[in-house]
């Protein structure tokens, strides 16, 4: 018997969907390559599942973060006959710098953000290493920073035939407000570095910027390759990009009712009694709650779920395993123990939105997605 069987919380993933979602992203990108992003576990969609759907729709390359991703990535490219290379978004920490690229194989391409890190990786045992250099154009997280562009460099070059430069990248801050002038500085800041590294004799190889928002929004960063990640979910990166392109969301979150009762005026609900009836309620209890990636405030934020193809709030504080939510008049009397309950998705003629969840929490969708923890199987549809 499988985990989902005997789960009443279940992610509903749709290959199809994003297989989809890359089509289009490719015909948008045009000439450059397309790079999944698959880190996070797919965006809490599942790796694998999401590598092989990326593949087939045309991606050319697959992106994570931990050489642990790259691993699992690997493989999934080789059992579906892929040669797609696997790029680490992170450069690695020194300890397993020095010794973790040993073990991955040769598809695996390392980024390198420093000098250090350059002689780190290069004095790495195993076989030389293909290696993207990670330039920091204003987004102030990881990279090279102007002033440093030298050193990497000489780190490169003393590195021999040990390092082989494929490419150099950059990472944009505001690229999903698509107003925002600081894109275009981050995009001259990265032409001036790469012209410094072409004078300096290094090959800059494969060029990439552009992330989801950039492709959608901003021609100038589609360079030879555009690194996609939360639009192949079927989510826009930003509620100022929603509609640009069509996408179809690729995850169902939904869970089951396992108890309904009547909550009379003046009684509570939850832990901190933060939430009361102020009229008889029929209130059911959900089989989902913060273990699972509901985040405990989302009754106060005005989150919602659809029971019998209705809206219903999410009422009192969210529990570690369940969840409970006020009845619409309309089915109150109907919904009994069994019943569906979809918290992301859609159900008769309505759908709530991974954005929208977003929205209400004060977040973004990136972050109520990879929140859906491991404890919920991942069924593919």
């Amino acid at each position: 018997m499988s985990a989902a069987s005997l789960s009443a919380r279940i992610a509903r993933v749709r290959p199809a969907a994003i297989e989809a979602n890359v089509r289009r992203l490719a015909d948008r990108a045009g000439d450059a390559s397309l790079c999944a992003v698959v880190k996070a576990d797919g965006y809490g969609h599942g790796a694998v599942t999401v590598a092989r759907a990326a593949l087939a729709g045309g991606a050319s390359w697959l992106a994570v973060a931990t050489i642990t991703e790259a691993l699992a990535v690997a493989g999934a490219a080789e059992s579906v006959g892929s040669d797609a290379p696997v790029l680490i978004l992170a450069e690695a920490a020194p300890g397993l710098a020095a010794r973790a690229p040993n073990e991955c194989p040769s598809r695996v391409r390392f980024t390198v953000a420093s000098a250090a890190g350059a002689r780190t990786l290069a004095a790495a045992p195993g076989p030389a290493h293909a290696v993207h250099l990670k330039v920091d154009t204003g987004m102030h997280r990881m990279g090279t920073l102007p002033a440093e562009l030298d050193s990497v460099a000489e780190a490169l070059r003393a590195a021999g035939d040990r390092l082989r430069l494929e490419g150099v990248w950059t990472h944009l801050a505001v690229a999903d407000a698509p107003d925002d002038p600081f894109t275009a500085k981050q995009m001259d800041r990265f032409d001036e570095a790469l012209a410094r590294l072409r004078r300096s004799g290094l090959p800059t190889g494969v060029v990439h910027a552009a992330n989801s928002a950039g492709l959608l929004a901003h021609p100038n960063a589609r360079r030879d390759l555009v690194r996609v990640g939360i639009s192949i979910y079927g989510v826009p990166p930003s509620p100022a990009l929603a509609g640009v392109i069509d996408l179809e969301p690729a995850l169902e979150l939904v869970s089951r009712v396992t108890a309904v009762r009547t909550v009379a005026p003046g009684e509570s609900v939850s832990y901190g009694r933060h939430w009361w009836a102020y009229e008889p309620t029929r209130v059911a209890t959900v089989a989902i709650g913060y273990a699972d990636g509901i985040r405990r405030d989302s009754g106060s934020a005005g989150v919602e779920v659809l029971v019998r193809g209705h809206r219903c709030p999410i009422v009192g504080a969210v529990t570690m395993d369940q969840l409970m939510v006020a009845l619409h008049p309309a089915i109150a009397g109907e919904v009994t123990t069994g019943d569906e309950v979809v918290l992301i998705g859609r159900q008769g003629s309505d759908e709530i939105t991974a954005a929208e969840v977003a929205q209400r929490l004060g977040t973004i969708a990136y972050e109520v997605l990879t929140a859906i923890s491991a404890r919920v199987p991942r069924v593919q549809v």
